[in-house]
Protein backbone atom coordinates (compact mmCIF):
# COMPACT_ATOMS: atom_id res chain seq x y z
CA UNK A 1 0.00 0.00 0.00
CA UNK A 2 1.14 3.55 -0.71
CA UNK A 3 0.53 6.92 0.92
CA UNK A 4 1.21 10.12 -0.97
CA UNK A 5 2.31 13.10 1.07
CA UNK A 6 0.34 16.32 1.00
CA UNK A 7 2.80 18.14 -1.25
CA UNK A 8 2.34 15.59 -4.01
CA UNK A 9 -1.44 15.84 -3.72
CA UNK A 10 -1.30 19.64 -3.84
CA UNK A 11 0.71 19.51 -7.05
CA UNK A 12 -1.73 16.94 -8.42
CA UNK A 13 -4.80 19.07 -7.67
CA UNK A 14 -3.06 22.15 -9.08
CA UNK A 15 -2.51 20.34 -12.38
CA UNK A 16 1.28 20.10 -12.09
CA UNK A 17 2.84 17.49 -14.32
CA UNK A 18 6.03 16.04 -12.89
CA UNK A 19 7.56 12.73 -11.88
CA UNK A 20 5.70 12.63 -8.55
CA UNK A 21 2.26 13.46 -9.97
CA UNK A 22 2.85 10.88 -12.71
CA UNK A 23 3.63 8.30 -10.01
CA UNK A 24 0.47 9.32 -8.14
CA UNK A 25 -1.55 8.83 -11.33
CA UNK A 26 0.06 5.40 -11.75
CA UNK A 27 -0.76 4.37 -8.15
CA UNK A 28 -4.34 5.63 -8.48
CA UNK A 29 -4.78 3.59 -11.67
CA UNK A 30 -3.32 0.52 -9.95
CA UNK A 31 -5.59 0.98 -6.90
CA UNK A 32 -2.64 0.93 -4.50
CA UNK A 33 -2.93 4.44 -3.07
CA UNK A 34 -4.48 4.99 0.36
CA UNK A 35 -5.27 8.08 2.41
CA UNK A 36 -4.16 8.98 5.91
CA UNK A 37 -6.34 11.16 8.12
CA UNK A 38 -3.62 13.73 8.73
CA UNK A 39 -2.83 14.00 5.02
CA UNK A 40 -6.52 14.36 4.21
CA UNK A 41 -6.80 17.18 6.75
CA UNK A 42 -3.80 19.01 5.29
CA UNK A 43 -5.17 18.69 1.76
CA UNK A 44 -8.73 19.75 2.56
CA UNK A 45 -7.78 22.76 4.64
CA UNK A 46 -5.97 24.17 1.61
CA UNK A 47 -9.03 24.54 -0.63
CA UNK A 48 -10.44 28.05 -0.85
CA UNK A 49 -13.49 27.31 -2.98
CA UNK A 50 -16.32 25.28 -1.48
CA UNK A 51 -16.97 23.46 -4.74
CA UNK A 52 -13.32 22.33 -5.03
CA UNK A 53 -13.29 21.34 -1.36
CA UNK A 54 -16.42 19.21 -1.74
CA UNK A 55 -15.19 17.56 -4.94
CA UNK A 56 -11.79 16.72 -3.42
CA UNK A 57 -13.37 15.42 -0.22
CA UNK A 58 -15.80 13.24 -2.16
CA UNK A 59 -12.96 11.84 -4.29
CA UNK A 60 -10.36 11.35 -1.56
CA UNK A 61 -12.70 9.65 0.88
CA UNK A 62 -13.26 6.85 -1.65
CA UNK A 63 -9.67 5.71 -1.03
CA UNK A 64 -8.84 3.28 1.78
CA UNK A 65 -8.60 5.42 4.92
CA UNK A 66 -6.04 5.06 7.73
CA UNK A 67 -5.68 6.68 11.13
CA UNK A 68 -2.03 7.71 11.27
CA UNK A 69 -1.65 8.65 14.91
CA UNK A 70 -2.88 7.32 18.21
CA UNK A 71 -1.48 6.35 21.59
CA UNK A 72 0.28 3.34 20.07
CA UNK A 73 2.34 5.69 17.83
CA UNK A 74 3.55 8.16 20.47
CA UNK A 75 6.63 6.21 21.54
CA UNK A 76 7.51 5.19 17.99
CA UNK A 77 7.34 8.78 16.74
CA UNK A 78 9.33 10.07 19.71
CA UNK A 79 11.94 7.35 19.23
CA UNK A 80 12.33 8.18 15.54
CA UNK A 81 12.59 11.90 16.27
CA UNK A 82 15.22 11.34 18.97
CA UNK A 83 17.19 8.91 16.78
CA UNK A 84 17.42 11.45 13.95
CA UNK A 85 18.13 14.31 16.37
CA UNK A 86 21.12 12.39 17.72
CA UNK A 87 22.37 12.26 14.14
CA UNK A 88 22.10 16.05 13.95
CA UNK A 89 18.86 16.03 11.97
CA UNK A 90 15.92 18.03 13.27
CA UNK A 91 12.52 17.13 11.87
CA UNK A 92 10.73 20.44 11.49
CA UNK A 93 7.14 19.26 11.17
CA UNK A 94 5.41 16.89 13.55
CA UNK A 95 3.03 15.89 10.75
CA UNK A 96 5.98 14.64 8.67
CA UNK A 97 7.25 12.66 11.66
CA UNK A 98 3.84 11.01 12.10
CA UNK A 99 3.39 10.23 8.39
CA UNK A 100 6.87 8.74 8.01
CA UNK A 101 6.65 6.71 11.22
CA UNK A 102 3.24 5.32 10.24
CA UNK A 103 4.64 4.21 6.89
CA UNK A 104 7.70 2.63 8.48
CA UNK A 105 5.69 0.78 11.12
CA UNK A 106 3.03 -0.45 8.68
CA UNK A 107 5.39 -1.13 5.77
CA UNK A 108 3.66 1.36 3.50
CA UNK A 109 5.57 3.07 0.74
CA UNK A 110 5.52 6.87 0.76
CA UNK A 111 5.35 9.03 -2.33
CA UNK A 112 6.93 12.34 -1.41
CA UNK A 113 8.63 15.36 -2.88
CA UNK A 114 9.40 17.05 0.45
CA UNK A 115 13.10 16.62 1.27
CA UNK A 116 12.23 16.44 4.97
CA UNK A 117 11.32 12.78 4.45
CA UNK A 118 14.77 11.87 3.12
CA UNK A 119 16.33 11.21 6.58
CA UNK A 120 13.59 8.67 7.29
CA UNK A 121 14.52 6.87 4.08
CA UNK A 122 18.25 7.19 4.73
CA UNK A 123 18.29 6.08 8.37
CA UNK A 124 14.98 4.47 9.31
CA UNK A 125 14.04 2.32 6.32
CA UNK A 126 11.19 4.45 5.02
CA UNK A 127 10.45 3.02 1.59
CA UNK A 128 9.95 5.65 -1.08
CA UNK A 129 7.41 4.65 -3.71
CA UNK A 130 8.91 3.58 -7.01
CA UNK A 131 6.82 1.42 -9.33
CA UNK A 132 8.14 -2.03 -10.10
CA UNK A 133 9.31 -2.25 -13.68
Amino acid sequence: MILADTGVWIDYFNGAVNEKTDLLDFALDEGTIAMGDLILLEILQGFREDSEYKKAKRTLTTLDQYELFGHHMVDKCADNYRFLRKKGITIRKTADLIIATFCIENRFQLLFSDKDFAPFADYLNLEQFQPKT
